[in-house]
């Protein structure tokens, strides 16, 4: 399910009931998985490379946009604590468009948004669900996997890399 959302395509919830023929007080459950994650996001910053590419793309005065399945206000609060606001010029959530990846929407909004034609635009994914928005979208596409996605074929890829580290904008240009 990474790279997509939970509200329209799979309810992992109702999933798990039926297949533990269980009930499960979900409101309880969510202020611990909320508490949870408040802890975790102490703990986290940028993926290597993330901070270098754009600061590169901005010295290379290239447009950058985040086209995302999840709610502008997961994003925005994400934005806001590891301060990557700035680095872009336009942001597309599924609040946007009101469709989640693999459904192109949301990438084709955002490079509208930037006014840049697809075939101009370079996407950066590390989910299956976001490699194929990008084809179907008509867009190069990079992977770079996560431990959660690392095992899955990404074949049609662009390129493949271990991490946006491995990349140089200057290159592909």
């Amino acid at each position: 399910m990474v790279g997509t959302d939970f509200n329209t395509s799979y309810d992992p919830r109702k999933d798990l009931e039926q297949l533990t023929q269980l009930s499960f007080d979900w409101e309880a459950h969510e202020v611990l998985r909320r508490e949870a994650e408040n802890e975790l996001r102490k703990t986290l910053f940028p993926l290597p490379g993330v901070i270098d590419r754009l600061q590169e793309a901005s010295a290379l005065e290239l447009k950058t946009a985040i086209a995302s399945s999840s709610p502008r206000t997961w994003i925005d609060s994400w934005m806001q604590q590891l301060s990557l606001r700035d680095h872009f010029h336009h942001i597309t959530t599924v609040d946007d468009t009101g469709k989640v990846k693999p459904d192109p929407s949301i990438f084709l909004h955002a490079a509208e948004s930037l006014g840049v034609a697809p075939e101009e635009v370079v996407i950066f994914e590390d989910s299956l669900n976001g490699l194929r928005a990008a084809q179907a979208a008509g867009m190069r596409c990079i992977v770079a996997p996560g431990p959660m996605t690392r095992h899955l074929d990404f074949t049609g890829a662009w390129k493949r890399v271990e991490s946006l580290a491995h990349v140089s904008l200057a290159d592909l240009i």
